[in-house]
């Protein structure tokens, strides 16, 4: 059986704090119209996958020049056998609430600019964290193939996010959700021609071209 590794836990009648109507962004088609202004010199935060903190996400960090890796495991590679396995893990022991919460632990104590940058479900919880006014320090999130973000479509990001979605998901519409966001006040999407996990050498759709392509882009943008 294949999973799609953020594709771990239907939150629908999650208890929403506050909703705010949030307006602007007009939908970015391509990565030469996306403009978000660059702030050199900030911190790099990567937030990692159900994987968690892998040797390969080491490496890509390391290729960003990213001090900071927050994953579900407190730093533990857990060595999982593949996608179904590492699923389950997160599912029976972490879970999203949880994930937010360590999230949240982590930046809270961040003192200069900070872009965090985000997998799977690493990237739903950077969404959902965008709406926290106490972020003080954290100037944009990067987030890739966040296919939870469907379930909180009423978060109104407080800094600068980007949205890359794949070109399709299994259990909703990837360019309804899109057009949906990409109206959103600081909200930039882009609709990218791979598939969920292609930034992932552990997932089934991991697709090395689109992976250094993308880890080219992130040098010079996420800065």
């Amino acid at each position: 059986m294949n999973y799609t590794s953020d594709e771990i836990i239907e939150e629908p009648d999650a208890v929403i704090p506050h909703v705010r109507i949030c307006m602007g962004a007009a939908q970015a088609t391509g990565r030469s119209t996306m403009t978000l202004s660059k702030q050199r010199f900030m911190n790099k935060i990567v937030v990692t996958d159900i994987f968690g903190k892998t040797p390969a996400l080491i490496k890509l960090s390391e290729a960003l020049n990213a001090k900071v890796i927050v994953d579900p495991y407190s730093g533990v590679d857990m060595a999982f056998k593949d996608e179904a396995e590492a699923y389950s893990y997160f599912v029976e022991n972490i879970g999203f609430e949880k994930y937010l919460s360590i999230l949240l632990k982590a930046t809270e104590s961040v003192t200069s600019a900070s872009v965090l940058i985000g997998f799977s479900i690493g990237a739903s919880v950077i969404w959902k964290l965008s709406e926290y006014p106490s972020l003080k320090h954290i100037n944009r999130g990067i987030c890739y193939y966040g296919s939870q973000i469907r379930n909180f479509k009423q978060v109104c990001p407080l800094f600068k996010v980007e949205l890359i979605f794949p070109k399709k998901e299994p259990h909703f519409n990837v360019q309804e959700l899109e057009v949906e966001l990409s109206k959103k006040q600081n909200v930039k999407t882009i609709i990218v021609d791979h598939f969920h996990g292609f930034m992932n050498l552990y997932s089934s759709n991991y697709n090395q071209p689109a992976y250094i392509e993308q880890l080219n882009w992130l040098r010079i943008n996420a800065s």
